[in-house]
């Protein structure tokens, strides 16, 4: 199993929200035009996208530096504490667009274990849609991308994991359905999708 981090095992979106508005009152950009870009995307990724003519690399530090105080707001999600304690040690990983510093530093607050294979934004040159990071977990969990189940929340994500080859189950906190079409199945939460994960997980 292929977990997202941001909105999927921990509880982000508030967090993340607050920041994102904030960058864009500074940078005088429409606050929901940005926000509809950050799903699933490196920071400078988006920034690229809604700020063009701006620097990537040195909008991605102020953002960094908006959300290091925000670091005590992101508690797990519903449910992650459970399934991936329910998983055998080497059959689960991380694929996240954030970065490893500041994964690693939520995790232990919010009561998570980290999985032995994480692939975190800096580890690919591509970033989702493209199924590069979803490729690398595979690799380094030692099997076929059509053996692995995605868990995503954002679109972008959703795509990436499809584009692999791997089975995806799209999390419909922050979108609807119809927003995520590459996934074979959606659910409100991981711990909504009880008896249905257990069916897909079967050999």
């Amino acid at each position: 199993m292929l977990f997202d981090v941001d909105g999927v095992l921990l509880d982000s979106l508030p967090a993340h929200r607050r920041v994102w508005d904030a960058w864009a009152r500074m940078r005088a950009l429409d606050t929901e035009h940005v926000w509809r870009h950050t799903f699933g995307r490196r920071p400078e990724d988006t920034g690229r996208e809604v700020a063009p003519a701006l620097d990537p690399a040195a909008e991605r530090r102020v953002l960094d530096r908006l959300m290091r105080p925000e670091d005590d707001a992101f508690p797990a999600a519903d449910g992650a504490a459970e399934l991936p304690a329910a998983l055998r040690p080497g059959s689960w990983a991380l694929v996240t667009s954030g970065s490893r510093d500041a994964v690693r530093r939520r995790f232990a607050p919010a009561g998570l274990p980290l999985p032995g294979v994480q692939v975190y934004g800096e580890d690919v040159r591509a970033a989702e849609p493209h199924p590069e990071a979803y490729l690398l977990a595979a690799h380094r969990l030692g099997v076929e991308p059509g053996r692995c189940l995605v868990l995503e929340d954002a679109p972008a994500g959703v795509a990436a994991g499809a584009a692999a080859g791997c089975a995806v189950i799209g999390l419909t906190l922050s979108h609807p359905p119809d927003a995520l079409p590459g996934a074979a199945l959606c659910v409100p939460s991981l711990r909504a999708a009880g008896d249905r994960l257990a069916e897909l997980l079967e050999p």
